[in-house]
């Protein structure tokens, strides 16, 4: 007969068995090294394209000139370049501009994405869903050159839609050129080119939400809707969260192409946002230090907003960008 042991209670007072010992930094870089080794690339990559070139910032704080002086010889001037960079209606018009379609994109356009991953993940049909996903996210792999054509043949003034009210003898509208509606237009390209690329993120999660748990809630009489607002939402919401902690840092930052390209038709008042004033007023002029400055603004900006939506995550339970310390 076999004899069966039973686990005594420690007795009071005793402590309890101390964790194991941290590994130092050796040996986790004899474990972890051929991760380190394949990561190798790209760190150069960012380094070379993203750390060295963050060094040259210093010269918004310059009277730079970079043909005669460099970073080197060109005198520092402190914070004169951000002064007048707030005393500059064009910036002031541009910070408008892009807070305005960041806004509007967020309500209108950022959970388009979420419905139309909740649609293609409903798909009985293996071949439709496939054949859905195909054909929503080829437009992603379009470049702005042929997105802001094909709307230019739809709807601009000698386009299908204009034709077609000429014919039926009404009004031709040139929405290509109106800037009142512009922020309407650019939208709306943005959501025919990126919303099916930006639906990837939630099927994959919706692929992790355990089935079983659908199972039972039908079993208790749940129909559709109640397994979607207290089954899937839930198991979307940490991903919803993140990117929208991403999109908020990214407030300052809603394209280049799409309005430079556009500028012409619309006009600067409409069409003039943070990365197309950096390009005019820094670029095309000359005075790199104050494009220098503007786009430091942008990214300091980006950061307190990427901070302050963390922490307003993590007061909501949700884990955000980064954990609590």
């Amino acid at each position: 007969m076999g004899t069966v042991t039973t686990r005594r209670p420690a007795p009071s007072g005793t402590r309890p068995a101390p964790p194991p010992p941290r590994p130092t930094w050796r040996v986790k870089l004899r474990r972890d090294w051929p991760l380190l080794v394949m990561n190798l690339p790209m760190l150069l990559v960012v380094l070379a394209f993203w750390w060295l070139p963050a060094l040259g910032n210093v010269i918004a704080f310059q009277d730079y000139n970079p043909y005669t002086d460099g970073i080197l010889g060109s005198p520092v001037i402190g914070f004169t370049n951000f002064a007048l960079l707030f005393e500059d209606p064009q910036f002031l018009r541009a910070i408008t501009n892009t807070l305005s379609i960041t806004a509007f994109q967020l309500v209108f356009y950022f959970p388009l994405p979420i419905m139309l991953a909740l649609l293609l993940n409903s798909l009985a049909s293996a071949k439709l869903r496939a054949f859905v996903q195909g054909v929503v996210y080829m437009p992603f792999f379009f470049s702005w050159v042929l997105v802001v054509a094909i709307f230019q043949q739809m709807f601009g003034g000698a386009g299908l839609l204009a034709q077609i009210l000429r014919e039926n003898g009404r009004e031709a509208v040139d929405w290509m050129t109106n800037s009142d509606t512009f922020i309407l237009l650019i939208t709306s390209q943005t959501i025919w080119k990126d919303a099916g690329w930006g639906a990837i993120i939630f099927l994959a999660a919706l692929s992790t939400i355990d089935p079983n748990l659908y199972e039972a809630a039908a079993v208790d009489g749940a129909r559709r809707w109640r397994r979607m607002w207290h089954i899937t939402l839930p198991g979307l919401r940490p991903v919803i969260v993140l990117l929208l902690i991403l999109r908020l840092g990214d407030a300052l930052n809603v394209g280049f192409e799409q309005f430079m390209l556009q500028r012409s038709a619309v006009g600067s008042e409409a069409s003039e946002v943070f990365d197309t004033f950096v390009y005019w007023s820094g670029i095309r002029t000359g005075d790199l230090g104050y494009g220098a400055a503007a786009g430091l603004f942008k990214g300091l900006v980006g950061l307190l907003l990427i901070v302050a939506a963390n922490r307003v995550a993590h007061a909501f339970g949700e884990r955000g960008v980064y954990s609590k310390s």
